[in-house]
């Protein structure tokens, strides 16, 4: 069995159902169900006995000894973590509880439990960590990519509390000698995710008619991944890392927000085309957030040269796939979008659209 945290979210939720899928061991599934987690992403293995669902905190330490004595697992892959920036901005203190607290209370759990397992299963046991590229700052137009021995200089709340968490996990290794694996990927994007972020939320506010806000010039560049093929990078560094060792996850796919919206733009008028004329009329340019970060690349030959890993998506294939599932599963956009989401939307764009 492993235990996955943050397993109801939208990048562990994906990696449970392709796990599962691909005729893994059980799976022990630890979610907060916050906002943005979504237990009816899981509905496909309700009654699975191959998937246990607990409702619980990261920073429970008493819950989490129990599930770690009572289950037994020979892997904590850790994905729960608060993660979008404009939250980090209104309101950080999260962030700093779940990401660095939380992570911390889960490295003494599992360092007590790893402690305490006969031999065999010490030398076998993992701890990986799940991390982002944010942590590493942002890039000038013709700086190099982010290489895993880059110097960490994060800019937001998020991607400060983050590279925290990313710095306990190499000391619970190198001081106690916890078998860790870390993995810093790039922006994820497909089925399942959440509408706050850039992708999803161009879809859904498009199909809804409504303006399409872009940050800024839009100018700003991300390195984007296929949530799948992050599912099947993290496989392969659980499987086949070297501990103690971190493995950065990219698409090979830099693009500026801009040009994602009009491809999102794009395949929208060709899949479900509006009598109003192009979706491309709905982009609007809004104020830019708060130390909005230039440009993010991965270098991710480590991983492809050392473990045999690289997407099999391009980007043109992963964002009509996604685009395609957020046209076949309005049922599930429309339940995630709680008032509380509504509300959140609001205050953010309202405030951008005023200062615009």
């Amino acid at each position: 069995m492993i235990l996955v945290t943050g397993g109801a979210g939208f990048i562990g939720a994906n990696f449970v159902l392709d796990w599962l899928a691909g005729g893994g061991e059980p799976v022990l599934n630890l979610d907060a169900l916050t906002y943005a987690g979504n237990l009816e992403t899981l509905a496909s293995v309700d009654g699975d006995p191959a998937h246990r669902f607990v409702h619980g905190d990261i920073c429970d330490r008493a819950l989490l000894e129990r599930l770690l004595a009572e289950h037994r697992p020979r892997a904590i892959v850790h994905f729960a973590a608060e993660s979008h920036v404009d939250r980090s901005i209104h309101g950080p203190g999260a962030f700093v509880r779940t990401n660095v607290e939380g992570t911390f209370t889960l490295l003494e759990a599992a360092r007590a439990y790893w402690s305490a397992l006969p031999q065999g299963e010490r030398e076998a046991f993992r701890f990986l960590h799940v991390s982002t590229d944010e942590v590493y700052g942002s890039l000038g137009p013709d700086d190099p990519a982010f290489t895993e021995t880059k110097t960490y200089e994060p800019n937001s709340p998020y991607s400060a509390s983050k590279a925290a968490s990313d710095h306990l996990v190499r000391a619970w290794h190198h001081t106690y000698g916890l078998p860790v694996l870390t993995t810093n990927c790039s922006n994820n994007y497909g089925p399942f995710q959440f509408p706050e972020k850039l992708i999803p939320l161009m879809i859904v506010n498009a199909l809804a008619g409504k303006p399409l806000p872009v940050y800024g010039d839009g100018l700003n560049v991300r390195d984007w991944l296929y949530v799948g093929d992050h599912c099947s990078a993290i496989r392969t560094v659980l499987a086949h890392g070297r501990v103690g060792e971190t493995y950065n996850v990219g698409g090979w796919n830099e693009i500026t927000n801009l040009d994602i919206v009009h491809s999102l733009c794009a395949l929208l008028d060709e899949l479900r085309p509006d009598a109003a004329g192009s979706h491309a009329r709905l982009i609007t340019h809004v104020t830019d957030r708060p130390g909005h970060d230039r440009r993010y690349a991965i270098d991710a030959r480590k991983i492809e040269h050392e473990l045999g890993w690289k997407p099999a998506q391009t980007f043109a294939t992963g964002i009509r796939k996604t685009v395609q599932w957020y046209l076949d599963n309005p049922r599930w956009v429309a339940n995630v979008q709680s008032g509380a989401y509504r509300d959140w939307v609001a205050r953010n764009y309202a405030a951008r659209e005023a200062g615009r």
